[in-house]
């Protein structure tokens, strides 16, 4: 073998797995007018390149161990014969195949302006020059040398070593032969010399925690039965539609035998129907992008675009909302781009530097979570994880994302001390690339598919939340009413005798009720942490609790603004929230807790049957006090109204005392017909209540008419005119 083939140096680098331009080397290369063909084939016994009917071309000498070289005639394809000592195999050489990815492309993903990055980085099943592999592109732009390893190769970094792209910093190799289902990772020889095995940040599927690899998923599309609801998806969530979303945790509504937790098609069969039977419009996921520590409830995800294999494969999750769109109920996941957890196999110094994250701790470090924080001031981190919103809706066809932990966000002194953050290039504590990452997130969402809700976790008064980027704001359809599940909650939770002079409690959220687009939640935050349930916040003996949260659903389903619920709290569950169980469905067996059940679902039916409960939920001409200063009965009452539609008359009397022939102004003559009565007997109350009521010329509160109500104790009422 002729030395000026190689120099020795390379050949010592790639054995050694260091060297950062292995298609310098390996592949076919000219040399003295020849074409040379170099593998590198670690314990091998002998290669040769065969032709496609597997007769021999030329012998590969070796040239170092493991290294092999030789002189190919021709100028066709050539395969690789490998000779182990146990075994003989046939392959294509990666080191044969030109650049994978389009500058185009490739300067969308630096610009971080790419709209389909699940498409470009990640291992993708394809076929080049007729024969099928698995591309892979991975962004680690310091690292010295990037390799795929797998199971294919024993995880052995020195087989396959990648291109490296520049000066995008992106790293690309067709490794033919390989198929979906694979196992795979990154080995990186980063910028500060480690060597660290990292799971693909873009990959579309990943095994099951503990284990930690990526897997190559099928490119295989989807068959989508949803057409119908995809076409009306935009009219079904407007601002003007009824909006009722049950937010469940996966893994605990409900277990097998065996206390599992089902997969995606299991839970299918149960969930959706009982859903669509109690009324409500949307399920919301808690976040069910991959992670690996399942006591964050999925809050601290590595793998963006991956569904958790916890309950399957990508595809049977794509047919879980398939099934939900066929039975009308749309679907929403708790996206996180706030933070990400440090595990070695993620994003942390992936490629020995502080790629993903601020390499400063005060910009960089969560002190809440012990997280990492995303550099959202560059591009390529913002377009990744825009990306990744883009994907999970054309992936998954989801019809929301709930952005998690905003205000953390938006503030670079969230939850630090002075002198433990960096204030912006102002000087103030806004945080101005996550503002703009915000703005651009639901500019591009909306953009690229319109009728997609995005919703923020937002828990202080930044301004303009969900207003137009255009306009000055951030762009998000809701954000979560924070203050006014606050404020309830408290007041809710006070014995009845002190809750006159608490009032404002329940009527200060009206003040700002028209300031952003909201969202009522009562979610999964409210129901652990030594919070206790819902149920256990309410005062009095059990009969009291119970009318206590009664009463308290239907102020909420009354209420302006769109509904959430956890999943458990219809079942008036008197303990907190446990990830590890499944929801207590043997409380249902006792009427009381079952009556709490029947309540939501009526409610949730009048809500989507009445507009006036919903369709000017953003309009202020929606809503009218009739009492809403009557503190010494504690006594709240008002009205709700729709274009074209009747008016809603509620009446919430917050004390245990029933009150009788209580006079209320009304804007509309004739009866008014009862519609919800929470102490009905059927809910487990009292059945104190008048089912109708008749509007007498009597002026009061402003109104024309009134009526004379007899209000059940620890309950809201609600009555509806008889005509527009």
């Amino acid at each position: 073998m002729n030395g000026h083939w190689l120099d020795p140096g390379a050949a010592q680098a790639l054995l050694q797995a260091r060297h950062g331009d292995p298609f310098a080397v390996l592949g076919p290369h000219r040399a003295d007018g020849r074409r040379v063909v170099r593998t590198l084939q670690p314990g091998a016994q002998r290669v040769e390149a065969v032709d496609a009917l597997g007769r021999i071309l030329a012998p590969l000498e070796p040239v170092a161990e493991g290294l092999f070289a030789g002189v190919v005639p021709g100028e066709g394809s050539y395969r690789l014969r490998v000779h182990w000592p146990t075994a003989v195999q046939e392959l294509d050489d990666p080191y044969a195949f030109g650049a994978l990815l389009a500058e185009h492309d490739l300067e969308l993903l630096a610009q971080g302006q790419h709209p389909q990055v699940h498409r470009q980085l990640g291992a993708h099943p394809v076929e080049l020059d007729g024969i099928p592999g698995v591309r892979f592109a991975v962004w680690a732009p310091n690292a010295r040398r990037v390799s795929v390893v797998g199971d294919f190769d024993h995880w052995d970094g020195r087989r396959h070593p990648m291109r490296l792209r520049l000066p995008y910093g992106v790293w690309e190799l067709f490794v033919p032969g390989l198929m979906p289902g694979a196992r795979y990772k990154y080995e990186i020889l980063g910028a500060d010399f480690s060597v660290q095995q990292k799971a693909d940040p873009v990959a579309l599927a990943a095994e099951a925690p503990p284990a930690t690899a990526s897997v190559v998923a099928s490119d295989a599309p989807l068959r989508w039965t949803d057409h119908a609801w995809m076409a009306e998806r935009a009219t079904r969530q407007r601002l003007d539609a009824p909006l009722s979303i049950y937010e469940l945790h996966a893994g605990s509504w409900w277990r097998d035998e065996h206390g599992q937790s089902p997969g995606w098609e299991a839970l299918a069969e149960r969930l959706i129907p009982y859903l669509v039977g109690m009324g409500f419009t949307h399920l919301e996921l808690l976040p069910i992008a991959e992670h690996p520590f399942g006591g964050s409830w999925g809050y601290q995800p590595l793998g963006q675009y991956a569904p958790t294999a916890r309950f399957g494969p990508p595809e049977a999750f794509a047919r879980f909302v398939d099934r939900c769109h066929e039975a009308g109920l749309g679907v929403i996941v708790d996206w996180v781009p706030a933070h990400f957890p440090a595990d070695p196999h993620g994003l942390a110094h992936f490629d020995g530097t502080a790629l993903y994250e601020h390499a400063d701790p005060r910009e960089g470090f969560h002190q809440d979570w012990n997280t990492l924080i995303y550099n959202l001031g560059r591009n390529e981190v913002s377009g990744f994880l825009i990306g990744s919103a883009l994907a999970w809706l054309e992936r998954f066809h989801i019809d929301g994302l709930r952005v998690d932990a905003v205000a953390s966000m938006l503030y670079r002194d969230y939850s630090r001390k002075h002198g433990e953050w960096v204030p912006n290039v102002h000087g103030g504590r806004e945080n101005l690339e996550s503002i703009a990452f915000l703005k651009r997130f639901n500019t591009v969402v909306h953009q690229r598919h319109p009728g997609v809700l995005t919703i923020a976790e937002e828990s202080t008064a930044w301004p303009g939340v969900t207003r137009a980027p255009t306009e000055g704001g951030l762009g998000f359809d809701y954000k979560w009413n924070m203050g006014w599940m606050h404020d309830t909650l408290e007041y809710m939770s006070r014995d009845p005798i002190h809750r006159r002079w608490h009032h404002h409690e329940m009527t200060f959220s009206m003040v700002y009720a028209y300031s952003e687009h909201y969202v009522l939640p009562l979610s999964h935050d409210e129901v652990v942490h030594g919070k206790r349930s819902l149920l256990g916040r309410m005062p009095g003996d059990d009969w009291q609790r119970l009318a206590n949260l009664r009463a308290y659903y239907g102020f909420m389903w009354a209420h302006p603004g769109k509904k959430l619920l956890f999943a458990g709290a219809e079942l008036a569950q008197p303990t907190e929230w446990n990830h590890d169980a499944q929801l207590p469905w043997e409380l249902l067996d006792d009427p009381r807790h079952r009556g709490v059940q029947q309540l939501l679902r009526d409610l949730n039916h009048l809500l989507t049957r009445e507009p006036a409960l919903h369709a000017w939920d953003g309009d202020p001409r929606g809503f009218r006090w009739a009492i809403g200063d009557d503190a010494n009965n504690s006594v709240f009452a008002w009205l709700r109204f729709a274009e074209g539609a009747r008016p809603v008359l509620v009446v919430s009397n917050l004390t245990p005392t029933p009150l009788y022939d209580y006079r209320i102004g009304v804007p509309r003559e004739g009866r008014w017909q009862l519609a919800i009565n929470t102490d009905d007997a059927g809910y487990g109350g009292s059945g104190v209540g008048q089912g109708e009521a008749q509007a007498d010329p009597a002026p009061v509160h402003g109104q024309p008419w009134s009526v004379a109500l007899t209000l059940p104790p620890l309950a809201t009422v609600i009555y509806l005119a008889e005509r527009a």
